[in-house]
């Protein structure tokens, strides 16, 4: 636009390809622009333009300002000198005019005019662009967002490209996965998601093809070592969002929009309380049961079928019959493969460093876990091969051990912790106090 002689229809049957790309630029541009020579007069009107205000090029181009048209006779000259003092202005002028439609009706646009020079340097005129005020709201409250979201956001948000590798990695997401913000980009999920990343990237190949769920998701996942520190399980509430570019006539997508909190301790804190329900109730039941059994080695089998659900996969009770000798005295569930040991009042072939004798030495509890032949060390401890986690806790009575109570779990399930150790120690005072039923008077 170094000249501003006739109008956009006029340019556009200038002959030649350099008047047709012109006014195809102008026409097909989403801003709407107009451009007034150093007189004021308009020499272009685009069709952005037109579908604002209703004013057609053929109507806009030639007028001098816009007097009488484009805005009230009141406000019409400070319009005019507002657009036209970018021409000697460096840089752009940014302003928020109140201009007519040609049905009456007022709009609020906010423009950016500049200057435009001829070839030998003098202001020649201006350009302005325009576009309704709440537009532009909207547009600059979407970059506000997008720029709070990826500045401090109380929540993760990482940006997946089409080939599900990060983009953008706001500073939540990198603390969350442990990480630095640039560090992620570019590089598959599975550098940093040791376990989990399946179900992730599933979750977001799903989203690149049928869209977001309906509601967020708890993606359990477990992140690789970070330097000095072992692999953390985390719960991240995700949520999904696809991406498609708006730029072409059919949505092409762009990558993912994936949003998430850590949520781990909550769910855990939720899921040890429903384990703690699970096991009262358990012991409640349990209770009721065994107080209908007169022989209390009937008694105590009930109480270790209810304690076993959910907890472990075998529990023996081993009487003590002398100086560290113990006999079996029940096992469960009854007729297991390898539970029984030796039954019919004969000592068990405990060593002298097995757990249960520990447990004994100790009037507590002991924990142990089989290293690499799992086989080999429960064969050793006199404990059904597929052993690989025990708890052995003592039974008291009456201010003294009267037997050893032992749980047992296959490599299926994680080693016993603290709070499994108290609840084998509830379940041993009742199966104690079961077996030590002293004689009636």
């Amino acid at each position: 636009m170094s000249a501003f002689t006739g109008s956009a229809r006029d340019t556009a049957s200038v002959p030649g390809a350099g008047g047709d790309l012109l006014a195809a630029l102008l026409d097909g541009m989403d801003a709407a622009l107009c451009a007034l020579d150093a007189g004021g007069v308009v020499t272009h009107w685009n069709r952005e333009a037109e579908r604002i205000l209703g004013w057609p090029a053929a109507e806009a181009v030639g007028r001098r300002g816009f007097d009488g048209w484009a805005a009230r006779s009141a406000d019409a000259e400070e319009t005019l000198a507002r657009v036209m003092g970018a021409m000697r202005t460096p840089g752009r002028q940014v302003h928020e005019l109140a201009l007519l439609r040609k049905d009456g009706g007022r709009v609020l646009v906010r423009s950016q005019s500049a200057g435009v020079r001829d070839a030998d340097g003098r202001p020649a005129g201006v350009y302005c662009a325009f576009s309704e005020v709440h537009v532009q709201i909207d547009l600059e409250r979407s970059i506000a967002l997008s720029e709070a979201l990826f500045d401090d956001a109380p929540w993760g948000v990482v940006l997946i490209d089409a080939d599900l590798r990060p983009a953008v990695v706001n500073g939540y997401a990198a603390r969350a996965i442990g990480t630095g913000r640039t560090t992620l980009l570019g590089r598959p999920l599975g550098e940093v998601v040791a376990g989990g990343v399946e179900e992730l990237e599933g979750a977001l190949q799903h989203v690149l093809a049928e869209g977001g769920p309906p509601a967020p998701a708890d993606l359990w996942v477990t992140l690789a070592a970070a330097q000095g520190a072992g692999e953390r399980r985390r719960c991240w509430r995700s949520g999904f969002v696809r991406l498609a570019s708006p730029m072409t006539e059919e949505p092409v997508p762009l990558g993912v929009a994936w949003v998430f909190q850590d949520v781990t301790a909550e769910r855990l804190a939720a899921r040890e309380a429903d384990r703690t329900r699970f096991r009262w109730s358990q012991l409640h039941r349990a209770g009721v049961a065994a107080a209908e059994y007169a022989d209390p080695a009937e008694a105590v089998a009930v109480l270790l079928d209810f304690a076993l659900a959910g907890f472990a996969d075998h529990g023996l009770v081993d009487r003590v019959a002398g100086d560290r000798r113990l006999t079996r005295a029940v096992a469960s569930p009854a007729g297991a493969p390898d539970a029984d040991g030796l039954c019919g009042g004969f000592p068990q072939r405990y060593g002298p460093e097995h757990p249960a004798l520990q447990a004994w030495d100790r009037a507590g509890s002991v924990r142990v876990s089989a290293g690499r032949d799992a086989a080999e060390w429960a064969a050793e401890r006199h404990w059904p091969a597929d052993t690989a986690h025990a708890l052995c806790t003592a039974l008291r009575s009456r201010g003294r051990t009267v037997g050893v109570l032992t749980f047992l779990r296959t490599a299926a399930r994680g080693g016993f912790d603290r709070q499994d150790a108290l609840y084998a120690e509830t379940v041993a005072a009742r199966v104690a106090a079961a077996l030590d039923v002293p004689p009636l008077a």
